[in-house]
């Protein structure tokens, strides 16, 4: 118990400290409105976090409080969930229109029983994590809140806003954590660009390393995007699936589609089909939302795929899908309800789709 209580204090007084050493060592330069610091630079992982990187985060001064008490969701249903995952132990559900995410240890009480992460974002979309650190999109604030696990006195995972990047674009959408580069991609949903953050692997300060481009998505609202091996997908609001390089975001293909699918959400590969969550048509008449799949994406020009969104009742609007094991979950947003769905995929035939919320 004491050592769980030194744990938490120790987290505190690591984090005030490096507040008042970035306050005394503050000489800063603006960049896209970043705090980008020039002089006293940890010390990095050569290779891993660069010497020119654009930014370091501002560390949060967070009020402290009596960390043994977890406050409750207060909300018996969601409001425009958009995103379920599952970080070691722990689920993790972005109840967007409340502006919280919540956490908890099972799918199957009910919701006010889940814990609050946080409350201090506007509209958050997604949530992702190595394990160490926790990124969620602030979006209508154009920020990113990083966080950190730590077990209170009575066991317990709790959450502890420890930095912040403001400045991220034009709402920030849509965060993954890629294994392979040890990299979170952080999309701005209306501006066309990337950023990059990363950390030490001894440290958790995380590091915007890079920010990319992509000409054609700005000013057009990209909801998602997706990485398959050494490419990286955008559903396109232009009406097309862009697919670029992943290391340097050249253009490889363009796979146009007709007017009905043109406000796609999201791309997803599962057995040998693309699934691709659509929010709206051309014009954005959210009537054609739907779910469709197909074996290829040159064949969406031709309206040829299938739709699979009798599955799920149909008549809402499905948004993103994710992976827990052998389970994929859809959030699902407007009539007939703000929903979650739970469903397995066996021999590229869906099976057991259930609302679990």
């Amino acid at each position: 118990m004491q050592n769980h209580y030194n744990t938490i204090m120790n987290k505190i007084k690591t984090t005030l400290f490096h507040i008042k050493n970035f306050i005394l060592s503050f000489t800063c330069l603006g960049l896209l409105g970043l705090v980008a610091c020039a002089s006293d630079k940890p010390d990095t992982v050569a290779g891993y976090v660069p010497e020119n990187y654009i930014a370091e985060s501002s560390l949060i001064d967070f009020a402290i409080r009596d960390l043994n008490v977890i406050p409750d969701n207060p909300n018996a249903t969601l409001s425009v969930p958009t995103y379920l995952t599952k970080i070691k132990d722990t689920y993790f559900i972005v109840d967007c229109y409340h502006n919280q995410v919540i956490y908890h240890d099972n799918l199957t009480d009910p919701l006010y029983e889940w814990q609050i992460m946080t409350q201090d974002v506007s509209l958050p979309h997604t949530l992702a994590s190595d394990g160490n650190v926790y990124v969620i999109d602030d979006t209508e604030r154009n920020r990113i809140l990083i966080m950190e696990e730590a077990i209170n006195d009575n066991g317990n995972p709790i959450f502890i806003p420890t930095q912040e990047f403001t400045g991220i674009g034009n709402r920030p959408h849509y965060i993954i954590y890629h294994e392979q580069t040890d990299t979170f991609y952080v999309w701005s949903s209306q501006s066309g660009e990337m950023f990059l953050f990363r950390h030490p692997k001894e440290d958790n300060r995380m590091y915007l390393t890079e920010i990319r481009t992509m000409p054609s998505l700005a000013n057009t609202y990209v909801r998602s995007f997706t990485i398959l091996e050494d490419s990286i997908y955008f559903v396109s609001g232009n009406s097309s699936i862009i697919e670029a390089d992943l290391a340097t975001f050249e253009i490889k293909k363009e796979y146009p589609v007709p007017d009905e699918l043109a406000g796609m959400v999201q791309l997803t590969f599962i057995d040998d089909y693309y699934y691709i969550t659509v929010s709206t048509d051309v014009t954005g008449n959210q009537d054609y939302a739907t779910i469709i799949r197909t074996k290829n994406l040159k064949d969406l020009e031709s309206s040829t795929y299938e739709n699979v969104y009798h599955h799920f009742i149909g008549g809402g609007t499905p948004y993103y899908i994710t992976q827990v094991g052998d389970t994929f979950y859809l959030t699902e947003h407007r009539l007939p309800g703000h929903s979650i769905w739970s469903f397995q995929v066996e021999n590229n035939e869906i099976i057991n789709p259930t609302t679990i919320y």
